[in-house]
Parts: C-alpha cells; structure tokens; sequence
C-alpha cells in the first residue's frame, strides 16, 4: 500500500543508505529500517532525521541494529513490528499491504578483497555470510508485493570451503528463496551499474521476487531483464572529468588539508545533480560549503610516485612498486567500453588524475552517485583489524569509516532506476 503518493519499504542491512536513498527519489518510503552497525546507521539517520517522515520514522522506534537479537529472534517480534508500521504509517504488513523488502547482506565473506582479509577461515564460519537467511524470514512473515536480494558477483562463484563446488553458495541462496517462498515468481541478474549511468563498472547480483497474486496482474515480458522484474540498461556512465573536475582545487598542493569550498561554478548536468540543495533547490554555487573535502597527506616519495604515474599513463616504475594492491590512475574519460573500476573500502586504490593524491570522501561518495549534501558519521579511514575484524579468533566486528560506509553502498543511480522501475510494476498491478 501506498503511502500517500508514495510506496513502502523495509531495508534491511541498511548501511549507510545508498539502496534507501534511490528508491526514496523513486517514490518510496522507509517503514522499518535495520543496521547493525552504530556509524552506518548514524549516517542513515543523519540524512533524513529533518524530514517529516524520517523523523516519524525514528521516533516510532522504527530501526533496529542486531537484526537476530531485535528481530529475528525475539518471540512475537515481527508481529509486533508490523502492528507498530500499521500504527504509525497506515501500512500493514501483516495484511498483505508492504510494498517492498530490499537487503543486501554483508558480503565480505563472498567477495575477493573481503575473503582474503578473512584469513582464509571456511566462509560456512563466517556469521555474515549467513544473514541472507534472516532476510528469507523476514520476508516469509511480512509477505511484502516485492523483494530486492542484493550482493556482489563474487557470490556466484564462491564456495562454502576450499574443496568445495563452485558456486555452491549461490545455489544455496537461491534454492532456499525458491524453496521458502513458493508464494512468488523469483528472477535473477547480474547487473553492471554502469548501465544505470553510475561511473563505475560495479558488477552486482540482483534477485526479485514478486507475489504471484501481484504477478498475475502485471504484464512482465520474459525476455526482459530477470523476466521483466528488473529495468532495462539506460545509458552510458558519465566521464569523471564530468564527476569530478569542478572539485578540482588549483591551490591544492601537497600537505594540503582540505578544500572547505567549492573551487568552481558547477557544469553540466552531472555536477548540478551532485550540488542540487533540496532544501532550496538551488545548486550550489562557488564559494559554498562542501563538506569530507579533506585530502590524505601522503609521504614525498608516495607524492612522487602518484606524480610519475600521472605523467606517464599510470605506469609505476619499478622502485615505486609493492606488494600492495595495485593501484591505478583514474582516468579523465571512459574509453569504448566504459568504466572498468568498482569503488571499494580502500581510498588508496586510485589515483586522481589531476593531483598525486587518492580521493576524498566526497569524491569517493561521487563514485557512488551520493550527492554532495549527504553526510557521513565516523571515522574518515582506519585499517587492519579495525576494519576486517579476525575470524581465526572469534572477532567478527569491523569498524565502517565513511570510505568502508561508501565501498559497501548500493549506488543511488543504481537504486533509482531499480525503484523507478518497480514503482511502474507495484502502480500497474492495482
């Protein structure tokens, strides 16, 4: 059921709110939102505390952290949750009438970067990699009209154990949504999010599932994209000179702090969507607030290297080279094919292609398709076990510094075109 002119949503493993920030420029709505983590969820509620609706939102009590403490498990939890989104926003679950149930499961186990980090322990000990099964219960009990699972590529190929059949943990995932919930037609996809104009190439398994009573009413074309359930590809990505060059400083210099203002009017239609203000729906003009701005100070001989690099097409020689991953130069324009890099948790894999320096936040953010006035909670960075915990001892918590909140996000162009898309499916089926 709508909420007003609006559809209803549940996110779960919410993040720092990319997926929930596209579809609410869709035309959703949040009624219950869950994260785990106390700065991702920070962010999410500072970028929608100021509006009527996030404010109802969390003054109802309508979030939680641990989805297996405050939900899942609980006796009588997912009723009592459905009676409080039924009381505070009209929408009751429990009749059939939620809209929507999007989650993407952390997914550190199922990724290259994300297993390597996690010394090599059987993915089958990892917690996370089994929250896609509180995601199949929520959705059992809730019964929403749709359901968005969202993961990365990675997982169709992995494995429960080194000796295990590839991609034995996809076809897990999969038959259990099949087998669980007979009561929908369920699609899938892997979806390149530079198809959805995000600049980067970002390839990421896409699963929906529609209710066949809700099905039966819409007119789903099987040869589309997952039958019809997910948007067709709508154009190419933007070039980062396009993204980013308007926050190029000419007065940056290394040992530079931070460019607490914009250096330049904005340009073209890419850089007026990042300046877009909602509040006055002005674009932010030079000389304006721009905030995460700031600049990582890098050693001389790390300066020299990123310099080298971008006078010579980003080839290291071989007194700069590690055993670090590989990093590249950002280039000024795609060529034929378009955006080939995936924005991660690490600001060190590229380089500007203007300046001997990595990203910043707000940069970073860019890559996602965050607009400039989204704000993120936490620390800038951190490292190691700070950020990938240590398996082999029992210590599965990780810090999510707002480059990690940035990596792990959902694009919000991405998440636009899927919301838009489903809001024409959820709108043909009254």
């Amino acid at each position: 059921m709508s909420i007003g002119d609006t559809y209803s949503f549940v996110d779960l493993f919410a993040g720092c709110g990319g997926l929930s920030l596209g579809l609410e420029s869709a035309g959703f709505r949040p009624v219950y939102v869950n994260e785990i983590n106390q700065d991702a969820m920070g962010t999410y509620r500072e970028n929608r505390q100021a509006t009527e609706h996030g404010a109802q939102l969390f003054a109802s009590g309508l979030f939680s952290h641990d989805i297996k403490s405050e939900l899942v498990l609980k006796r009588g939890a997912l009723s009592a949750l459905s009676k409080r989104i039924a009381s505070t926003f009209g929408i009751n679950p429990g009749a059939g009438e939620l809209d929507l149930v999007v989650g993407g499961p952390p997914c550190q186990g199922f990724s290259g970067i994300g297993y390597r980090r996690s010394y090599s322990v059987d993915k089958e000990q990892l917690p996370s990699n089994h929250l896609y099964e509180d995601m199949l219960f929520v959705v059992s009990k809730l019964q929403p009209r749709l359901f968005l699972f969202e993961n990365v590529k990675g997982l169709l190929s992995a494995r429960w154990t080194p000796m295990g059949d590839r991609g034995e943990i996809w076809r897990d995932v999969r038959n259990e949504f099949l087998s669980q919930l007979p009561d929908y037609r369920i699609e899938w996809s892997l979806v390149h999010a530079k198809e959805y104009s995000v600049p980067q190439n970002r390839p990421r398994v896409l699963m929906v599932g529609m209710r066949n009573d809700v099905a039966r009413k819409v007119n789903l074309n099987p040869k589309e994209r997952a039958g019809g359930l997910l948007p067709a590809p709508v154009g190419s990505a933007p070039d980062l000179i396009d993204v980013l060059s308007d926050l190029v400083d000419p007065s940056y210099k290394p040992g530079t702090p931070e460019t607490p203002t914009y250096p330049h009017q904005a340009k073209g239609e890419w850089q007026k969507y990042y300046r877009l203000d909602p509040a006055t729906k002005k674009i932010q003009t030079k000389g304006s607030i721009v905030t995460d701005h700031v600049y990582s100070s890098h050693a001389p001989k790390i300066v020299k290297k990123f310099q080298y690099m971008i006078e010579h097409d980003g080839h290291i020689p071989q007194r700069f080279r590690t055993k670090k991953f590989a990093q590249r130069v950002l280039p000024r324009k795609w060529d034929t094919l378009g955006p080939t890099i995936t924005a991660t948790s690490l600001p060190d894999d590229y380089v500007h292609f203007h300046d001997p320096r990595t990203l910043t936040v707000r940069e970073w953010a860019r890559l996602q398709t965050f607009p400039d006035w989204y704000k993120f909670c936490g620390k800038r960075t951190t490292g190691g076990l700070r950020r990938a915990g240590n398996p082999r001892a029992g210590n599965f918590d990780r810090e999510l510094p707002k480059y990690t909140q940035i990596g792990n996000a959902v694009p919000v162009k991405l998440a636009y075109e899927v919301g838009k898309h489903f809001a024409i499916l959820l709108k043909s089926s009254r």
